[in-house]
Order: C-alpha cells, then sequence, then structure tokens
C-alpha cells in the first residue's frame, strides 16, 4: 500500500514536471493503473474498474491522439 503511494506521487510529480507531453501523458497513466490497484486492493471494484478504464484507458489514449496528430512547432 505504501509502495503504491510512493509511485503515486513519484508519477504525478512526473506528470507535471516532464517537459516531454507524450512522457507526461505515459506517467499519468501509470499513476492512474496504480490507483486502480489500490482502490481494488481497498475493496472498491467499482471504483477501480472506473479508474481503470476511463482514466487510464480512455484519458490516456485521447492524450497520446491529440499529441500525435498535432504537429511540431518549428521555432
Amino acid at each position: 500500500m505504501i509502495a503504491g503511494l510512493v509511485v503515486i506521487a513519484i508519477c504525478a510529480v512526473l506528470a507535471v514536471h516532464l517537459r516531454d507531453i507524450l512522457r507526461a501523458a505515459i506517467a499519468l497513466a501509470v499513476l492512474s493503473v496504480v490507483l486502480a490497484a489500490i482502490f481494488f486492493k481497498l475493496g472498491a471494484p467499482y471504483a477501480g474498474a472506473f479508474e481503470l478504464s476511463v482514466c487510464a484507458g480512455l484519458i490516456t489514449v485521447l492524450f497520446i491522439a491529440a499529441i500525435s496528430s498535432v504537429e511540431a512547432r518549428r521555432e
């Protein structure tokens, strides 16, 4: 349980501070997966399934699709 919270804290800091948006989205997905595992361990399977399907799945796919479709800026 404590290890999961440490991973969540590290992934949250990485998601905020990473300059590469794709890596930040992946850190956010890992955060959501670990949080879903904690929900399952605490006996909240509906919250875990919702977190896993919506946050770790759908939102991450939408972020990565949006990042991939945007053209890089040339300076």
